[in-house]
């Protein structure tokens, strides 16, 4: 773990030891605790024919509308306001989209820098102004967060350096100034698809980085170098979570979640059979806003758990084919989507409920 520029007393001072309560706009929409009722959710989807949109539907699973893209799309986030929704594409990630968050018309559609390519993921600050998005120059394999200005129909306004390698999910610390960002390690190529080329020497981390200046407040390093960091959350308390996706020997089974407490990542670890469950992959981890509750997915072994974020302690498996977008529901349930067009209802009871079945193959993540 590395502390640059920044005091354990400065980073408390911060917000960073949570009993903050400000509204949270990322690719995980946690709002406030109060009044809590989510009553859309949207994802990226494949279709039947071939052919790549984005779908939303209600609390229910009902289909609200769809939109078409030009490629696959993997994950996006909410513009406070609530008038527009955004999508990135991902491998190779050339390009975003603003769409209409009622009707899912599209409003712009904007290019990657010459040279970068963006890798799924972004998030707004608190005011809707300004949009980061985690991107790579993947020439020089350089992770970076892109700014822009969605006041000005998304012009590109400056980069922030990560001093890293393969960023992925990054959210906002509801302190409003804190980004929050999974720092995988991997190097790739968008020519060479999923080819990894530095397993042995990758250097994941979970950054905190000041939004307005691209300051690194602090970096985190995970407990073994190939236990990549690709997905985060924060809850609306402040406790910050880390999911990775272990690139080590496939026998093996080591920690895949962990919590930011006392100025390092405490590793969760479940029993043998659950984390043999979980085939070393987490491609989702959602901070329920109205408890203690944090839910994870893994499409590779088809599981999704429930566990309780201070103390680790495993609440709820269930065994759902391909699954990988979570989201909280309102009530303390979560909403789980699959490859396979299902979504469905996980509850702390070991039980999970179908609520839908629709003829889309649903990415790895609900907005």
């Amino acid at each position: 773990m590395d502390i640059l520029h920044l005091s354990r007393r400065q980073l408390l001072k911060a917000g960073m030891a949570g009993g903050l309560s400000a509204t949270l706009f990322g690719c995980n929409l946690l709002p406030l605790k109060a009044g809590y009722a989510p009553e859309h959710f949207t994802g990226a989807v494949g279709l039947s024919d071939g052919g790549f949109g984005v779908s939303a539907i209600n609390r229910h699973g009902q289909p609200l509308w769809q939109s078409p893209v030009d490629t696959r799309c993997h994950s996006g986030c909410n513009r406070p306001g609530g008038a527009q929704v955004l999508f990135f594409e991902r491998r190779p990630g050339s390009s975003f989209y603003v769409l209409d968050q009622s009707s899912g018309a599209r409003l712009h559609h904007v290019k990657a820098a010459t040279g970068e390519h963006f890798v799924g993921h972004g998030v707004f600050s608190l005011d809707g102004r300004w949009l980061y998005a985690t991107a790579s120059r993947y020439a020089q394999g350089e992770g970076i967060v892109a700014v822009y200005d969605a006041d000005d129909a998304y012009r590109r306004v400056d980069t922030f350096e990560l001093a890293g390698i393969g960023p992925h999910q990054l959210t906002l610390h509801p302190n409003g100034e804190t980004l929050v960002i999974g720092l995988g390690g991997i190097l790739t190529h968008p020519d060479y698809d999923r080819i990894k080329l530095n397993l042995d020497t990758m250097q994941p981390a979970l950054v905190l980085m000041n939004r307005r200046s691209g300051n690194i407040l602090g970096r985190f390093h995970p407990s073994h170098h190939q236990q990549s960091i690709r997905h985060v959350d924060v809850n609306p308390t402040g406790e910050v979570y880390a999911a990775y996706q272990y690139q080590g020997p496939l026998h093996q089974a080591p920690p895949l979640l962990a919590r930011l407490q006392d100025g390092r990542l405490q590793e969760i670890r479940f029993d043998d059979a659950t984390q043999s469950a979980l085939a070393n992959y987490i491609a989702s981890v959602t901070a329920h806003p109205e408890n203690d509750l944090v839910a994870a997915t893994s499409p590779v072994g088809g599981t999704a758990v429930v566990f309780e974020g201070r103390s680790g302690r495993l609440v709820s498996r269930a065994s759902i084919p391909d699954c990988a977008g979570i989201q909280a529901l309102a009530g303390g349930d979560f909403l789980v989507s699959s490859g396979r067009g299902k979504l469905v209802r996980l509850g702390t009871d070991n039980k999970s409920r179908e609520i839908a079945n629709l003829p889309v193959h649903w990415d790895h993540h609900l907005v």
